[in-house]
């Protein structure tokens, strides 16, 4: 089945999304990493230990050899192409007012007000993008090192092209521009600390090898928020290198935010990684606008998109002591992202799965199909902890019908009561454990032992109520494993069936004739 799936994977983006012919091998241990070196088949570029990944170049003419190499080989967990990831940033408008309707939209003075402070240098964001013009006059007092993985230097500059007009420095002001410069801009957190890893280039286009050391190298920083505005439309088994970055992400307690994609499509449907990685550190953002409807835009779902934030025309730094409004669910994504250092500023101890139901159950409701249906809200989110309000713990969400989902009142004093909307969907104990009875949607009540009471948003079984968008794009034609009639002749592999298959995308293989 390994070999199987690894074929299938090169089937799917040989040709169109492999970064020429480079390619990433998980091996089992790092002591198979020597071996590759050894090989006439393919050149070794890199070796990245968090990830056990070998990055390889694959010659044309030594094709089929690698691969009957590669994939032999027990110590190989699986292969996938170096594919590109991009920014999420609609078209660009530099030349218009500097007007923030987003800041008053999510009601940000108020919630500074409230919190009495603007955040904490204390809490550190990493901002993985096209790099940030770290010398920025609103942005440069909270700059700290960082590192470029796209030149391989220590110089992590936003470097402008066609195709990139500063959206690693754009989406640092969205974080945390300090306010403090005339005729400039504010950040949702204008006190914090932003890390610039620049990993796409000044086209705004980067690959999975260096995207996934961005993670790592902020994860070996110990940040406590990653800011993600990019992403591919990629099966989920070729974006595994990227999910698993994410996964240690988890491990580490960092939070994760991440754009939803900018293809107008229902992520519940659509493939687009990392926002769809599915783990409990991850936020993954719709943009919404100034009237709180969802641009034409914006990818959505309820099942794989947790809340929206407003990324249409957001007024923001560009390089150069620059500013411009640009559009995305890249521009939403850092709305998000410092509206969560805001908050760890006044509590660092909530967890990453916790501050997502915090944002989720102190959200405005919007007509933005999201898991909560919500666009973020800084003054209630700040209020709730604040006044340390009860809010139900996880909020939203869609779960297999297999699954028991823990329950429990954050702020609320136990002993907790719980109840549930539908018996006939699912059931809930004196523990707070839901089980599904069959598909459907339930919503979970908890009351403390100081009389608090608080609901939670939609509960989903099986599938959520997401209104079918586009079907993902075609990821190729992997091939019918069962199809006898294909020529085998002797098998360098030890399966008939994985060599029927290889002969389906190399038919040029010896073994084929």
């Amino acid at each position: 089945m390994r070999h199987l799936l690894s074929l299938y994977l090169m089937a799917t983006l040989l040709s169109s999304q492999a970064l020429g012919k480079e390619y990433l091998i998980k091996v089992r241990s790092e002591t198979a990493v020597a071996s590759f070196y050894t090989q006439e088949f393919y050149q070794v570029n890199d070796y990245h230990a968090p990830g056990k990944l070998v990055k390889v170049n694959i010659p044309d003419s030594q094709r089929v050899n690698a691969v009957v190499n590669i994939l032999s080989n027990p110590q190989v967990e699986y292969m996938v192409p170096n594919f590109r990831l991009h920014t999420f940033s609609a078209p660009v408008d530099i030349d218009a007012l500097k007007e923030q309707y987003a800041i008053a939209k999510v009601r940000g003075n108020e919630a500074w007000a409230k919190a009495g402070n603007k955040g904490s240098k204390r809490v550190v964001v990493a901002v993985i993008d096209t790099g940030v013009d770290y010398r920025h006059k609103d942005l440069s007092p909270n700059m700290v090192s960082g590192y470029d993985f796209a030149g391989r230097d220590n110089d992590p500059m936003d470097e402008t092209g066609g195709q990139n007009p500063g959206h690693g420095t754009h989406c640092a002001g969205v974080i945390g521009a300090t306010g403090l410069v005339n005729d400039g801009i504010i950040g949702l957190s204008p006190e914090v600390s932003i890390m610039p890893l620049r990993f796409l280039d000044k086209n705004g286009g980067g690959d999975l090898d260096n995207g996934v050391k961005s993670i790592d190298y902020a994860i070996e920083k110990k940040v406590d928020i990653i800011s993600a505005s990019w992403g591919g439309a990629v099966p989920k088994n070729t974006a595994i290198p990227l999910i698993e970055a994410v996964k240690r992400a988890e491990e580490a307690g960092i939070i994760f935010v991440v754009a939803a994609g900018n293809d107008g499509k229902n992520n519940d449907s659509y493939e687009v990684y990392p926002a769809n990685a599915g783990l409990s550190n991850t936020i993954s953002v719709a943009a919404s606008n100034a009237k709180d409807t969802k641009p034409s835009w914006s990818n959505f779902g309820r099942g794989k998109v947790h809340i929206s934030a407003p990324g249409e025309a957001i007024m923001s730094t560009l390089p150069k002591d620059k500013y411009g409004n640009l559009s995305g669910t890249s521009m939403a994504t850092p709305l998000v992202a410092g509206l969560v250092a805001l908050v760890k500023a006044q509590n660092p101890n909530l967890s990453p799965y916790e501050i997502r139901s915090l944002l989720q159950s102190t959200g405005a409701q919007v007509s933005i199909q999201t898991a909560c249906d919500c666009r973020i809200d800084a003054l209630s989110a700040i209020e709730t902890i604040q006044e340390k309000k009860m809010f139900v713990h996880p909020f939203a969400g869609t779960f297999s019908i297999s699954e028991s989902v823990p329950f429990t009142g954050i702020y609320g004093q136990a002993p907790f009561i719980f109840g549930v909307s539908n018996s006939e969907i699912a059931t809930i104990d004196d523990q707070g454990i839901l089980k599904a009875v069959k598909e459907g949607e339930v919503q979970v009540t908890v009351q403390d032992s100081s009389g608090q009471k608080a609901v939670s948003h939609k509960i989903y079984f099986g599938k959520a109520s997401s209104t079918p968008g586009n079907p993902p794009q075609n990821p190729g034609n992997p091939g019918n494993p069962g199809d006898p009639g294909l020529p085998v002749g002797d098998c360098p592999l030890g399966d008939e069936m994985l060599c029927q298959i290889a002969c389906q995308f190399f038919p040029d293989a010896p073994w084929c004739q």
